[in-house]
């Protein structure tokens, strides 16, 4: 059982970078684009949401599709670990009960996609493979 889905390894290091990445994107398209409709909706350039958004919009775009993979995942690992800092850490302790979990777990998991890279499903190995 200790090997049951090893075969799958590198596919699902593509997948979480894929989800991962589809999830910052939606951050940002919530505060820039409007959608989906919500409490973060036209969110500002001038404040750290708003930078947190275009940083979002772009670093999860590039996650999305495995482009520069372990310099995006290493960006947005860090601004999981300010966002966590700036926003929740102040309210408690735990995160759960601040909120941070979100933030906590995208700061862990982005520093593993930057340390093990895209995986097979990316632009980063298309182009690996092309040379």
């Amino acid at each position: 059982m200790e090997n049951f889905l090893a075969p799958w390894r590198p596919q699902l290091l593509s997948i979480l970078r894929f989800m991962a990445g589809l999830m910052l994107f939606s951050h940002g398209t919530t505060k820039f684009l409007n959608f989906p409709v919500g409490p973060l909706n036209n969110a500002s350039v001038t404040n750290p949401y708003g930078v947190a958004g275009v940083f979002e919009l772009i670093f999860g775009f590039l996650l999305i599709i495995g482009l520069f993979t372990r310099p995006a995942a290493f960006i947005m690992s860090g601004v999981g670990a300010l966002a966590y800092f700036y926003q929740y850490s102040g309210k408690s302790f735990y995160p759960i009960i601040n909120g941070g979990e979100s933030a906590v777990l995208f700061a862990f998991a982005l520093i593993y996609v930057a340390a093990a890279g895209p995986g097979p499903w990316s632009v980063d190995a298309a182009v690996r493979n092309k040379q």
